[in-house]
C-alpha cells in the first residue's frame, strides 16, 4: 500500500493569512509583534540572498523564533507600468514558497512603514513542536 503524501501547501503571497488565529493575524499585519530576528538583504546578489535567506531561516526556525523581518529593498527606480522593480523584493517571495522554507513559514505580510514598509516582510514562522 503507497504511503499517502501531504496536500501541498498553499502559495503564501504577502499578505497570506491561513493557519493563523485572528489576533495573531491582525498584530503581525499591524506590525505589533515582536520580530525575534532581522535579516537585511541589501546589497546581496540574488545568489548570495537566496543562501542567506535560507540559512537564516532555517536559525531562526532552530531556535524556535517567530515572527522575523526579512529586508529585501524597495529596488530603484520605477519599472514601466510605475511599480518599483526590486529584484530581491519580487524574489523573497517565490523563495519563501520553496522547499524547505515553505515548510517553516505560516504567513507572510509587507512590513510596516516602521520597520521598512514595502520594502521588507514579516514572515512568521511555525512553531516547532518537541517531543
Amino acid at each position: 500500500m503507497a504511503a499517502r503524501r501531504a496536500p501541498p501547501l498553499p502559495i503564501l503571497e504577502p499578505g497570506t493569512i491561513a493557519g493563523v488565529d485572528r489576533a495573531t493575524a491582525e498584530r503581525l499585519r499591524r506590525g505589533a509583534l515582536v520580530i525575534d530576528g532581522r535579516l537585511d538583504l541589501h546589497g546581496l546578489t540574488q545568489d548570495e540572498a537566496h543562501q542567506a535567506l535560507d540559512r537564516f531561516l532555517a536559525g531562526s526556525a532552530a531556535r524556535g523564533r517567530r515572527c522575523v523581518l526579512v529586508i529585501t529593498g524597495k529596488g530603484l527606480g520605477d519599472g514601466p507600468d510605475g511599480t518599483r522593480r526590486g529584484v530581491l523584493r519580487q524574489a523573497v517571495p517565490r523563495w519563501l514558497n520553496e522547499a524547505p522554507n515553505r515548510g517553516r513559514v505560516l504567513a507572510v505580510m509587507p512590513a510596516q512603514p516602521k520597520h521598512g514598509g514595502t520594502g521588507a516582510l514579516y514572515v512568521l514562522l511555525k512553531r516547532t513542536r518537541e517531543g
